[in-house]
């Protein structure tokens, strides 16, 4: 497959058919994705494949218990789980939680996460992360650059082999539930659940905000670098297709 066309159609996918994903596949996808960069080439991530059908209950329950406080956020018109939320607005969001539950969709993804032919639950040595923001006063986020690249090189992967999927964060919510279930050392950290399978609709072409939107010269709020002519801009941020 082309790269750029892989870059423009692997978008997030949580709607599957009932076709199974083997373990023979996945273990291929895995030996492609294995190349990803991270911090010294550590390699600090653990793979979490989950067949039994009572550890993928749980592990819905514990996802959807998460999405449901996700929801509220929607609900309170905030980006969910924000950096910068204050404190009135995090009990707003705890405010509508009651409202999110009686929101919930008996055929969404979350409520039906247990049905999804494959699970990935995704684990990070935190030994091996250079954090170097880990001293600065704000929100430490860059040790994940040590495993999402992992992540995304595991659905670029799958959608060689005509899979698709999404990485989704929300479950790492309840991470003591998580480490529970899957005997995950305190010393390691649940970076993403990634489900797969067989798309149940056709692939479109992705849309996305155009360069000039966010790349600029030399400052922050410098000149705009041009878009290239074929780059799509009808997406907002947010849009996950």
């Amino acid at each position: 497959m082309d790269l750029t066309d892989a870059l423009r159609t692997t978008g997030a996918v949580r709607e599957f058919s009932d076709q199974p994903v083997s373990h023979e596949d996945l273990a291929a996808i895995l030996d492609v994705a294995r190349f990803a960069p991270s911090g010294g080439n550590r390699q600090g991530w653990r793979v979490i494949v989950v067949d039994d059908v009572d550890s993928r209950r749980a592990l819905r329950d514990a996802y959807l218990d998460a999405w449901h406080d996700y929801v509220a956020h929607g609900l309170a018109g905030q980006v969910a789980f924000s950096p910068l939320a204050s404190a009135d607005e995090r009990q707003a969001a705890r405010d509508l939680r009651d409202a999110a539950i009686a929101s919930s969709d008996p055929q969404g993804f979350a409520e039906n996460l247990d049905t999804v032919p494959a699970l990935l639950v995704v684990a990070i040595d935190l030994a091996s992360l250079s954090a170097t923001d880990r001293d600065l006063d704000r929100y430490h986020f860059i040790g994940g650059a040590s495993v999402y690249p992992f992540v995304w090189s595991i659905l670029l992967a799958a959608r060689e082999r005509d899979l698709a999927g999404v990485l989704t964060t929300v479950g790492t919510r309840n991470e003591p539930r998580l480490r529970e279930l899957f005997h995950i050392p305190s010393t390691w950290a649940v970076a993403a659940i990634v489900a797969l399978g067989h798309p149940r609709r056709p692939r479109t072409r992705l849309t996305r905000r155009a360069v000039d939107q966010f790349a600029r010269r030399d400052v922050f709020d410098g000149p705009s670098i041009t878009s290239h002519p074929d780059v799509s801009t009808s997406a907002t941020p947010g849009s996950s297709h």
